[in-house]
């Protein structure tokens, strides 16, 4: 018999891994210990060779729902006696490496126990065990126990405790544990004031005390009551608050559209359970599956017959929908039996509302607060996910699915703080072979969202006792991310710095993700990139590897008539290409980019395109699908981020063939035939699937001689119908799985950007 010590690393706290282990060794009649450590579990166990065997084979094939295994290592140590086998005190000693366990759904079990009116929790809209509920949004710190969360602040009523403490019970050390007596509770607000169900301030809702039986204190019933008359209530979730409304009522929609001044942008919607899911859309086996997940993530999904009123998602036939992830939402979609427009509660350019203050800001938008006293310490809005061709792309990685951990296929020779980009922003951390990559962040527009952004580079700082050795940024000299890391360099002399080419950094991260060594041909397709030449990218073509790369082609340069104004104008970014192929012939044209300006403001913008005055310029797709909009007259202005990309997918169809002209030379994309042909073209459907087709057919041409791995990354590459194309003729095309395509994934490739340069 020999003493054996294990190091198991990987997602293996919070989610039941000790009493796993406890009741395993029982099994196998093995005397050691297990615990906690900063770096996972540790077991120590006397065992002979065989029986240890055995124990680490049904270790890795008996794992707990949410626990996941990185590396399991096995020491023989110096001989120590047991008399039994125990779960002990966690060692919070020596750095921090372990998974922070994501939120994720409300299990089955907890589920059943919700309804059965003889449980305990019957009805407890906080219900949770080790296999599911927050995680991530309630830690202050590593390693994760009771007193490095927000649950510390509530103390365990007797029949929680012996749960707690039970190392045979599925709440054994489950840290969000609470009930009816001794855990978080929930209130109904008007404003600021506190509604009392069953109290005369009620008495509009019709809502007898006698029918109050699931929810105590009858705030559930009052809130579903409240929806059903068409109000909007601002409510508590995991990661922050929603704004919600009844999805079937029009008037509903439109009054949150009207007061969160959100026109035309689509909202996510809500759905009881898969079976409403599938009226409202064709959903295929693998979007199911992703509906279905532990992480319960927004999937974008073709609408049926059978969609919601117009306004839900106008002048689109895809829409976002997701499954009830806590007990609080499954009370109310059960109780209410309709879809609920469930979307971020947030004011334009600021974070997302996690806590009283930041709601208060939004009483203008809601009427009525469903609050709770659990303390948000981290915010995390939804996950949304789509499937393309099989393939499971992140639009956003947020809740369920971050903090996530990218073991690269090398070993970094430094601490690396990777600050990210300006728009749809995340951090990173990296050391030895591991990156930590944040939840999504969001756009770095406003002072507050900048404040957010700061303390989620502290949180993980502080939570993985995390002190960088060098700071990765982007080289765009304006964005707030990059401002950022300045002062931080300020402060702290001794910091190296690495300035990472935003495409680069894109292509980069999809390498890191899929451990691709060697060189790569990279396709960037973006918005807006700072270039290295100081001209705006973003159609950019490169030979990579993680110590540099070679821009081999791009796009041609055409000018941003207003600069960023041309990012919410498709027909300024359009204009000026029809200036580039007609010079002031285009006074004569007439095309719906023409008729979207006075002749006054042509001949501004004409002047302002020849001086090159307030006229950057661009190579970006992003740009160009703009420009294609404003031409087949589908969006001029647009009012949401992405729309003209959106709204051409919808006009999409595969029965047109053929693509239009272009020019390759030198290494330089010219698009200007294209754009004379589109002019030309006189069907809209056509005009905009042969650019699409157009699209592919540049790729190919640039990529034909090379043979190495194709490698897609960019905000572009959201677009449905571009990627599927793409996977068509590329079967083999490489893009990330785990990291979005927009600049969500800029930080992880920042971390490994010349990873040999310190």
């Amino acid at each position: 018999m020999q003493t054996h010590k294990l190091t198991i690393k990987g997602t293996v706290q919070g989610v039941g891994f000790r009493p796993f282990i406890y009741q395993l060794a029982t099994r196998f009649h093995l005397k050691g210990i297990v615990l906690n450590g900063t770096q996972g579990v540790e077991v120590v166990v006397n065992a002979s060779k065989d029986k240890l065997e055995e124990f680490i084979e049904a270790i890795k094939n008996e794992l707990p729902p949410l626990a996941s295994i990185d590396r399991l290592s096995i020491e023989q140590i110096e001989a120590k006696e047991f008399n039994d086998f125990q779960i002990i005190q966690t060692d919070s000693s020596g750095e921090k490496t372990v998974n922070i366990p994501p939120d994720i759904s409300i299990c089955k079990a907890c589920e059943k126990e919700l309804f059965d009116p003889s449980n305990r929790r019957y009805g407890y809209p906080f219900i949770t065990c080790t296999h599911c509920g927050v995680r991530y949004s309630i830690i202050y710190d590593l390693p994760y126990d009771r007193g490095n969360t927000s649950m510390k602040f509530f103390k365990m009523c007797k029949a929680c405790e012996e749960e707690y403490t039970n190392p045979l019970d599925r709440r054994y050390h489950a840290q969000p544990i609470g009930c009816w007596e001794c855990g978080a509770s929930l209130e109904l607000r008007v404003k600021s004031e506190e509604l009392r169900v069953g109290s005369e301030e009620l008495g509009e809702l019709r809502v007898k005390k006698e029918e109050l039986r699931v929810d105590r204190c009858g705030v559930v019933d009052g809130a579903v009551e409240l929806i059903k008359q068409g109000k909007i209530l601002a409510i508590k979730g995991v990661g922050g608050y929603h704004l919600v409304c009844d999805a079937t009522n029009e008037e509903a929609v439109l009054k949150l559209r009207e007061r969160k001044q959100r026109p035309t942008k689509p909202f996510a919607v809500m759905v009881r359970d898969i079976d409403m899911a599938k009226e409202l859309a064709n959903i295929s086996k693998k979007e199911e599956a992703l509906l279905l997940s532990k992480e319960r993530p927004i999937v974008i999904l073709n609408s049926s017959l059978l969609t919601l009123n117009s306004q839900v998602a106008p002048n689109l036939s895809r829409i976002g929908l997701f499954l009830p992830y806590t007990p609080l939402h499954l009370l109310l979609l059960t109780k209410l039996n309709r879809p609920l427009v469930a979307t971020s509660a947030n004011i334009t350019d600021e974070p997302l509302a996690t806590n009283r203050e930041s709601i208060e800001k939004l009483s203008s938008v809601y009427d009525f607060l469903l609050d709770h006293n659990r303390e948000i310490v981290n915010g995390c809005d939804d996950s949304i996910s789509m499937v393309v061709k099989g393939q499971t792309i992140m639009l956003r990685r947020a809740r369920g699915y971050a903090p996530v951990k990218v073991e690269l296929p090398f070993k970094l020779n430094k601490k690396v703080l990777a600050m990210g980009a300006n728009q749809k922003s995340t951090i990173a951390i990296g050391f030895d072979n591991q990156v930590i990559l944040s939840p999504h962040i969001g756009d770095l527009d406003s002072i507050s969202s900048v404040e957010y952004y700061k303390k989620n580079i502290e949180s993980l700082k502080r939570i993985y006792g995390f002190e960088p050795e060098v700071i990765a940024y982007d080289k765009h000299p304006n964005y707030e991310s990059t401002k950022v890391a300045n002062q931080l360099l300020t402060l702290n002399s001794s910091l190296l710095t690495q300035k990472v080419q935003h495409h680069y950094a894109h292509i980069l991260g999809v390498m890191a993700e899929k451990k691709i060594q060697g060189k790569v041909f990279g396709v960037a397709f973006d918005g807006t990139g700072y270039g290295d030449d100081g001209n705006l990218w973003g159609g950019e073509f490169m030979v990579c590897d993680y110590e540099g790369y070679e821009r081999v082609a791009h796009l041609n340069y055409f000018k941003l008539l207003g600069g960023a104004k041309a990012i919410k104008e498709p027909k300024r970014v359009a204009l000026s290409l029809l200036f580039e192929c007609y010079g002031d012939e285009v006074f004569e044209l007439e095309t719906p980019t023409i008729k979207a300006f006075t002749q006054q403001e042509l001949k501004t913008q004409y002047i302002m395109w020849k001086k090159g005055l307030n006229a950057p310029l661009s190579s970006s797709v992003g740009r160009l699908f703009d420009a294609v909009a404003s031409l087949t007259d589908v969006c001029q202005v647009m009012s949401f981020e992405g729309e003209s990309g959106m709204r051409l997918e919808e006009l999409y169809s595969d029965s047109v063939e053929g693509v239009y002209s272009f020019g390759y030379k030198n290494g330089v994309v010219d698009i200007l035939p294209m754009i004379e042909e589109i002019v030309k073209e006189s069907s809209q459907e056509v005009a905009i699937s042969k650019f699409f087709h157009t699209l592919v057919a540049i790729v190919e041409a640039v990529y034909e001689p090379y043979d190495l791995p194709l490698v897609l990354s960019g905000g572009v590459f959201q677009n449905r119908v571009l990627l599927e194309l793409l996977f068509e003729r590329f079967p083999n095309a490489v893009i990330g799985n785990k990291i979005p395509p927009n600049d969500g994934g800029i930080a992880l490739g920042q971390v490994v950007a010349g990873k040999s340069s310190f």
